[in-house]
């Protein structure tokens, strides 16, 4: 049966709040509401200043719409944060003060079965945050094995992908999978007795590769980090939560990217190519969770939050 309400513990709320370093007159973007944690810490610090809450998830939205009902300066959106730029522009606003990026999926989705995001239940496989467009089903029974190759590979990590993806095939030949309990036999068939007994569930890995595909979630976060920095007013903060190594290589390498001065070869007398950094990181490293926070919430321990400044 679905949850009541849309339950999710965020994750280094207080350090992502501190991040943006909000202004009370500011204007800020949570890009990924979810359960309005970080939206409510955001609203709490404001007073003539604006929030606008975006999630895709219509059971995000509302919720949202419950729990938030008494704050005045929030604009609520059902959307991707990838189009956040177009958002902005279309509630006549220029330019942001602070963004904030909570990268994955939520504990609400992972909890409802009916969602098809978890392993631990037998459920229609499903997988979309949206709940529109192809569902991880229609993936697993339509792609040619070289794409199912692909895609557990490199959104999973998954070494044994080839034998997973075969399984794939040979079972639906068979019978279409339509189930996550179908999908989670498949897999462990496909690896060997000895590395199921070894770490966590031997569909872990799988399952993370087809939500990745389903969603779009690494061309989604390319593009929403473009949009969300565009529209950063001078000053302003990015503020980004990610959950495994592939969303944080990508926030890494573009924050990286925006704070790169100089290219031109270190024996130049003076430099020619003019480029000077557009913003600066406002911390070194990821910052992880403390270890109360690991011991509240288990489901925190692979987060890392990154800052970077627009200049």
């Amino acid at each position: 049966m679905k949850p009541m309400t849309f339950l999710h513990t965020p994750v280094l709320l207080q350090e992502a709040i501190e991040g943006l370093a909000i202004k009370k007159s500011g204007i800020y973007i949570d890009g990924t509401a979810g359960g309005g944690g970080h939206s409510e810490a955001i609203l709490k610090k404001l007073e003539s200043g604006r929030l606008i809450s975006i999630d895709q998830d219509p059971d995000a939205i509302d919720f949202l719409h419950k729990k938030l009902s008494e704050y005045k300066n929030l604009v609520l959106v059902q959307d991707n944060f990838s189009n956040m730029a177009q958002i902005i522009r279309e509630l006549s606003i220029e330019g942001v003060d602070g963004i904030l990026l909570d990268i994955g999926v939520s504990s609400y989705q992972f909890d409802t079965p009916e969602r098809g995001f978890s392993y631990r239940y037998d459920s229609p496989l499903d997988m979309r945050m949206s709940k529109i467009g192809m569902s991880a089903a229609d993936l697993i029974n339509k792609l040619p094995l070289a794409d199912l190759e692909k895609i557990i590979k490199n959104y999973g990590e998954e070494i044994f992908y080839k034998r997973i993806a075969v399984a794939i095939v040979r079972a639906r030949e068979i019978l279409p999978i339509k189930t996550t309990g179908q999908l989670v036999n498949v897999i462990k068939s496909a690896i060997p007795a000895k590395f199921k007994r070894d770490g966590g569930h031997p569909a872990k890995k799988t399952f993370q590769a087809l939500r990745i595909a389903v969603n779009k979630e690494l061309e989604v976060l390319q593009k929403g980090l473009d949009s969300a920095f565009s529209i950063l007013n001078r000053g302003g903060r990015l503020v980004v939560v990610t959950f495994h190594s592939l969303e944080d290589r990508i926030v890494k390498k573009k924050m990286a990217s925006w704070c790169e001065g100089c290219t031109c070869p270190p024996e130049f007398p003076v430099c020619i190519c003019n480029k000077k950094p557009i913003a600066k990181l406002v911390n070194k490293k990821a910052i992880k969770p403390s270890a109360q926070e690991l011991n509240e919430n288990p489901r925190s321990r692979s987060a890392k939050l990154r800052i970077c400044e627009k200049l």
